[in-house]
């Protein structure tokens, strides 16, 4: 009887999965979908940039006459700081 009540319950499940509807095929449509990506940029700061140092060697002597030495990487920014200290000290000529 138990070989019986197997043998029922075989049948039974294979009736039971070959009765259902199949699932329908995916439909393949002629483009592919396309996926959209967005990027985002952060904004970056952007800082200005030193100005380009400039070393002073401001000498004075007994007659209170100044004279100065000065060093930097920037050519142009060396004869700006010349120039403004040939106006502050009323000088015409520096080193």
């Amino acid at each position: 009887m138990g070989n019986i009540l197997i043998i029922w319950c075989v049948i039974g499940l294979t009736l039971g999965a070959c009765k259902g509807n199949p699932a329908p095929p995916p439909e393949r449509s002629e483009t592919a979908p396309v996926s959209q990506v967005i990027v985002e940029k952060e904004e970056s700061v952007k800082e200005d940039p030193l100005p380009p140092e400039v070393k002073i060697r401001l000498k004075r002597d007994g007659k209170d006459n100044y004279t100065w030495e000065l060093s930097g990487s920037d050519i142009d920014q060396i004869l700006k700081v010349n120039e403004k200290l040939r106006r502050q000290l009323g000088r015409e000529s520096g080193k």
